[in-house]
């Protein structure tokens, strides 16, 4: 349904040490790069991220997240432990989430802009 997402940072090059690191484990890399712009993906990018002076302001109330997809529980766990290295801020550790489902497992952090984003696999352990 959804082709890609955008989202608005301050510091590209800080972004790209963050992102690099954090999707990495998950198969994803940076497919396009620029001076004012980058976009991750694996086989083609869904993730553009863009230099703005006036991104969208953090704010944990709202909701909004990204969440990409793990092949497996290893690397939600690298996913965590890859972005605190690179400046992201813990939002859940890694582990099942029963109340998703029984074979939910997922790690959230923080990126150095205040998006929260989250590595999910739902296979079986």
């Amino acid at each position: 349904m959804i082709d890609h997402i955008s989202i608005g940072v301050r510091d590209i090059a800080k972004t790209r040490t963050f992102y690099d690191a954090a999707l990495a484990p998950l198969g994803y890399k940076c497919l396009s790069a620029s001076d004012s712009s980058l976009g991750y993906g694996g086989d083609g990018v869904v993730l553009w991220i863009s230099a703005t002076d006036h991104p969208v302001a953090a704010d944990d109330r709202s909701g909004l997240h990204i969440c990409f997809t793990a092949g497996d529980r290893k690397g939600v766990d690298a996913f965590h432990t890859a972005a605190l290295k690179k400046g992201g801020r813990d939002n859940g550790k890694p582990g099942l989430r029963k109340d998703y489902g029984d074979s939910y497992y997922a790690a959230f952090v923080v990126d150095p802009d205040g998006y929260r984003i989250e590595a999910y696999c739902g296979k079986p352990a």
